[in-house]
């Protein structure tokens, strides 16, 4: 597969170095006890390792297995941080260093989906990409009417390359189980796999953000590009001019900061009831502050569709967590919705320590993120003992991009160090949340 990093022979390999690499650890743990290591010590160690080898490969093999990496972040959770952190790193940095797709190769798919006269369809194309990730690049060109439009092409090859990945990891979907002992790995997979394969499809992608679009339409904060055209590998959308969120993380007035931070809470929150859908991809790429202060959103291959709005579970957690709830009856809700699996246990006051810092920032008025604040919680998670809660959680599938959306809305959040009044703003928009719960019925 010449457009991508790796051909399939040489990918294939890679990944079935997965369960050797497994059961060459397995052994050495089982010679570790019988030299009198303690087992869970021992367990620790040999999941560490695991999940070392399993993000290394995924992040080396670009394409396909990049993408499937960046779905499988939401076993972050279960990572001690020298491992997280790095593996974030890598996939952050492949992405951002995807080598261009060639000219010649971008003319093939604009012809093959817009037809051979596609360059009358433009004023103006650009041939060098404006960006590039990892299963398209950009074009910023100029529409025959005269607006300016984003060119979305996909790699040729993209599409094989992720299928035949996720076929070749499903095979082994029992390492993860090493990771998360209390995890149901199969279902989890399968819903990753249809999530990632759905950001193949540039037509259901367009539909997303002409419903974003729409539902946003005037809105004094936030900013959707519309939908020009689409067909199954091209997308072509409104140009969105602005500032990178990456470059007010880095330079922008501790006021912006703090604007900036509300304007995303904002979106993500009030997307399930505005749209139905909620934007599953908060990286800083996907982000602009507009000339006029509106936050500009782009990129909508990874949405999460919810006829019903956000689960009324996290109004209820975030209740009883915020008034010192029955910690049994938050466990009863946790077992209720699939999170701990039948037979699983856990310790209920480990699990409070667990669960208290993801009510935190809305148990005030308000709250200032910060790195200093992530790195305290990754030290937290990193306790042998709130990483043993963590590794007993299941994450039911229909959850699965609510989660990825929590903790990388957490890490942008942090990356922009703000402060403001996130409560009000929670509450406004997540529902479930009230009194009613407190004497909710424990089995």
């Amino acid at each position: 597969m010449s457009d991508l990093p790796y051909r399939a022979v040489t990918r294939t390999a890679k990944l079935a170095s997965l369960p050797m690499g497994m059961a060459g650890r397995a052994a050495l743990g089982l010679g570790k006890r019988i030299g009198g290591r303690p087992a869970e010590l021992v367990a620790q160690e040999l999941q560490q390792r695991t999940a070392e080898q399993i993000f290394r490969v995924l992040g080396e093999l670009k394409g396909g297995a990049l993408k499937l990496g960046q779905a499988l972040s939401i076993f972050e959770a279960a990572l001690p941080p020298e491992i997280a952190g790095p593996y974030r790193a890598t996939l952050t940095r492949l992405q951002e260093s995807a080598p261009p797709l060639p000219t010649a190769a971008v003319y093939r798919v604009l012809a093959a989906d817009l037809g051979p006269d596609w360059r009358d369809l433009f004023a103006e194309f650009d041939d060098h990409p404006a960006a590039a990730a990892s299963i398209g690049q950009v074009h910023h060109a100029i529409w025959q009417d005269g607006r300016q439009v984003a060119v979305k092409i996909q790699y040729p090859g993209a599409g094989k390359a992720l299928s035949n990945d996720f076929a070749q990891l499903s095979r082994v979907g029992w390492l993860f189980g090493a990771l998360m002992p209390g995890l149901d790995v199969k279902p989890v997979l399968d819903e990753l796999r249809t999530r990632v394969v759905e950001e193949l499809d540039y037509k259901l992608e367009a539909q997303a953000q002409q419903a974003f679009a729409d539902a946003f339409a005037d809105d004094p904060d936030i900013a959707i590009p519309g939908v020009v055209t689409a067909t199954d590998h091209v997308l072509v959308s409104e140009w969105m001019e602005g500032t990178p969120l990456a470059e007010v993380i880095a330079e922008g007035s501790q006021e912006r900061r703090d604007a900036v931070g509300m304007l995303l809470v904002r979106f993500l929150f009030s997307g399930p009831e505005r749209a139905r859908m909620l934007h599953a991809d908060p990286h800083p790429g996907n982000f602009r502050v507009l000339p006029d202060g509106r936050l500009g959103v782009l990129d909508f291959g990874a949405v999460d569709r919810l006829p019903d709005g956000l689960p009324a579970i996290f109004g209820r957690l975030l209740w009883l967590m915020h008034h010192d709830g029955d910690i049994a009856t938050v466990e009863h809700e946790l077992r209720e919705h699939g999170f701990l699996r039948p037979g699983v246990t856990v310790d209920l006051d480990e699990l409070r320590v667990f669960l208290a810092p993801l009510a935190e920032p809305s148990r005030g008025d308000s709250f200032a993120f910060s790195r200093e604040w992530m790195r305290s919680e990754a030290a937290r998670y990193s306790d042998l003992r709130t990483a043993n809660v963590a590794r007993r959680l299941n994450l039911p599938p229909t959850y699965v991009l609510i989660h990825r959306v929590s903790t990388a809305g957490i890490g942008v959040l942090c990356q922009l160090d703000c402060t403001g009044e996130f409560r009000s703003e929670v509450l406004r928009w997540v529902p479930g949340y009230g009194p009613a719960t407190e004497t909710a019925d424990v089995a």
